[in-house]
């Protein structure tokens, strides 16, 4: 299942791009239903810097969720991908038990606009189980956009402390 996000920043691209390439911005923030994240890697290339953040859910799960998982935790990992260039990025994630049943990607644009910048997010979640994959995305993909909708004010709030 597509979705979409835009958020806007008081401050610029690169700003806003510096900021998400700090693991330490993700160690802190608070994401309903997850743990903080465990930094798996950070790679630090010529061309771009790459997270990889360990999440398990922590909330109560549905049903139908409960049925993917099993009896295991949900536990997924999460890479994020930075141009150094400023202006572009991408996420990856993959449940850690069996990536090819809940996987997903996103790419992004951090745009400035002269007062600040804005971050426009595509992306896909695939729930690959037949019969119930479709309803599990729909359900799944509500969550997403809110956790990214947190992150954006999180964002915000970091660059308005810091001026």
């Amino acid at each position: 299942m597509r979705f979409h996000a835009e958020h806007r920043f008081d401050g610029s691209a690169q700003t806003v791009m510096a900021l998400l390439s700090l693991p330490g911005f993700y160690l802190s923030l608070e994401l309903p239903d997850l743990s903080l994240p465990e930094l798996v890697e950070q790679r630090e290339e010529a061309d771009g810097v790459t997270l990889r953040l360990r999440y398990e859910f922590v909330g109560s799960l549905d049903p139908i969720a409960q049925r993917l998982i099993g009896s295991g935790r949900l536990a997924w990992i999460q890479e994020v991908q930075l141009d150094r260039s400023g202006d572009s990025g991408a996420l990856r994630f993959e449940a850690e038990k069996d990536p090819r049943r809940l996987h997903g990607a996103a790419d992004f644009t951090l745009t400035d606009t002269g007062a600040g910048s804005v971050r426009r997010i595509a992306g896909e979640l695939v729930v690959a189980v037949p019969g119930i994959g479709r309803m599990a995305e729909r359900r799944i993909v509500p969550g997403i956009v809110r956790r990214l909708d947190i992150e954006a004010q999180a964002i915000e709030d970091y660059l308005r402390r810091e001026g």
